[in-house]
């Protein structure tokens, strides 16, 4: 039995050496600054999650991942966990409860309960005219209009270790997260990428809020986040494009989790995703276990380039 069995992804948290750039960077990627205090950065999506993406002040990295626990008792049996902190009183935005972990490369992990609820900012879309749906929109005219993409919420986290077993184990085993799909190298037995979801039971969640991948560096691969719908990542790919960030790859649509995608660099070069679209499983759904030379492809878009396979962030 896993220790507890975390409910979503909360956050990502980098540090930058310059906030002003940071903020500039997450706001034309489609983020709202929730809030910003001298030393750190909170930026917000669409949904009321207080803030899904926090900016510390200092040389430019990777510090760790957040995920929602799911009440109180959940944070007093983490904190009894070897090298875990005491429950803490968050000071800082949003406030609420965590627990600090490290994971088995160091990385911090923070497990949170009880933040402010912010309330929702309102994205405006017609229904769409499918083929088969073809008056949906009847005597309406739709006008889709530039500027970023609206991010609605975190989707999940994509970590490189060199050791995907120790890791795998240690994230499922604390925080409950179930396998969707396990993607293997020409042996079956060879391991070398796992998406990994919440067990919320009969709930349906996204395919992954986890994804690990083994490799020779050690760190983040990329941050993800949902967006509203389709138009919006292509308007934030043209939005993103005409301010001049690095393109990393794009657009596509994945095979494992379907999500429809295009990934950005910030100006240190921490990789964040706009996707929607995407497979949700429940606690029944089984896992999967798929070759990488199929899995990490997809039915259009350019294959993977190397540079971002191999990409990872201290």
């Amino acid at each position: 039995m896993p220790v507890i069995k975390a409910t979503d992804i909360a956050w990502g948290r980098i540090r930058s050496p310059d906030l002003d750039q940071q903020e500039t960077f997450l706001t034309d990627f489609g983020m709202v600054r929730a809030e910003r205090t001298r030393t750190a950065l909170f930026m917000r999506g669409t949904d009321p999650a207080h803030h899904i993406h926090v900016t510390e002040l200092g040389e430019a990295g990777h510090v760790g991942l957040a995920f929602h626990a799911a009440g109180p008792d959940d944070l007093d049996r983490l904190s009894r966990l070897p090298g875990a902190s005491p429950v803490e009183t968050l000071d800082e935005p949003g406030g609420g409860r965590r627990v600090r972990l490290k994971d088995p490369d160091g990385y911090q992990v923070e497990v949170v309960h009880g933040l402010q609820k912010l309330a929702p900012i309102p994205v405006e879309r017609p229904p769409l005219n499918w083929g088969s749906h073809k008056l949906r929109r009847k005597g309406e005219l739709y006008r889709v209009e530039r500027g970023p993409a609206r991010v609605k919420r975190i989707g999940h986290g994509v970590v490189m270790t060199q050791d995907i077993r120790r890791s795998l184990g240690w994230y499922r085993e604390t925080l409950g997260l179930l396998c969707s799909d396990d993607v293997y190298a020409e042996d079956k037995t060879n391991l070398v990428g796992s998406f990994n979801r919440c067990d919320r039971g009969d709930e349906f969640v996204d395919h992954h809020v986890f994804f690990c991948i083994k490799g020779e560096r050690v760190g983040l691969n990329h941050l993800s986040f949902e967006v509203a719908d389709i138009d919006d990542v292509m308007v934030g790919h043209e939005h993103m494009k005409a301010k001049g960030y690095r393109h990393v790859w794009g657009i596509g649509r994945h095979l494992l989790g379907s999500q429809v995608f295009d990934y950005w660099a910030d100006p240190w070069g921490r990789v964040h995703e706009h996707w929607t679209d995407t497979d949700v499983l429940n606690a029944k759904s089984p896992p999967g276990l798929v070759d990488r030379a199929a899995g990490l492809g997809g039915p259009w878009g350019e294959p993977i380039p190397m540079s971002f396979a191999q990409h990872a962030t201290p």
